[in-house]
């Protein structure tokens, strides 16, 4: 990450995202640079797309992207912008923007994936807890949970950003409508390996991941 220099970076919602990002492409992800356009590989949106370094970083880690490109990040002529392109970037399924996309485009994600009778690979998605304020993301959750996606995982980053918040924790908005829904440590490995790989038939699954609280601007 520390290649990666320039105006805008965003570096909170970046380290916000480091250990999970890495759990997810070290451990648990079906993808690799080989494999990146296979049907049966599993799919990550990355939702939470402004402050992409640390995805940047663990992407070169792992070979899809070749690690001198870092250090153009933002620039004119670099692949590496400050929201990522599926047109430029190996592995990357969509190009984030507006908050609130990544979820529902996951949820379109599992539904195709159903309809073509493919129940191996899963579809990830990350988002940040300032994210679930939104309107989309309230639909999204509760039709995912309505039909049952369960090749459905949503990551919630949670630093403490989002307005309004739910009482009892984001967990228990998933919760409400009918997801298996754990939170954990945002910087425990351990923890958030089982809460990714624990078994959850029949319907989609939410990890909270907990981090420090993001800096005040002021």
């Amino acid at each position: 990450m520390a290649l990666m220099t320039g105006d805008e970076k965003h570096d909170s919602a970046a380290t916000s995202t480091l250990d999970v990002l890495w759990v997810l492409y070290d451990r648990v992800l079906r993808v690799s640079p080989q494999t990146f356009d296979a049907p049966d590989r599993d799919r990550f949106l990355l939702s939470k797309g402004h402050g992409p370094m640390a995805y940047y970083a663990v992407l070169a880690a792992k070979g899809f992207l070749d690690e001198e490109t870092l250090s153009g990040f933002g620039a004119f002529d670099s692949p590496l912008g400050h929201h990522p392109d599926r047109l430029l970037v190996p592995g990357v399924e969509i190009g984030s923007g507006s908050l609130g996309h990544g979820l529902g485009l996951a949820v379109g994600t599992a539904l195709g994936l159903r309809a073509q009778g493919l129940t191996d690979p899963r579809v990830w998605v990350l988002a940040g807890d300032a994210e679930m304020d939104e309107g989309s993301n309230h639909e999204a959750v509760a039709y995912a949970g309505a039909a049952g996606l369960e090749n459905l995982r949503a990551v919630v980053v949670d630093n403490d950003s989002a307005t309004h918040g739910w009482r009892g924790g984001l967990a228990s908005r998933f919760e409400a409508e009918g997801w298996s829904a754990v939170t954990v440590d945002g910087r425990d490995h351990e923890a958030l390996y089982s809460a990714f790989t624990a078994a959850r038939p029949g319907r989609p699954h939410a990890v909270v991941a907990r981090v420090e609280p993001k800096p005040s601007a002021h």
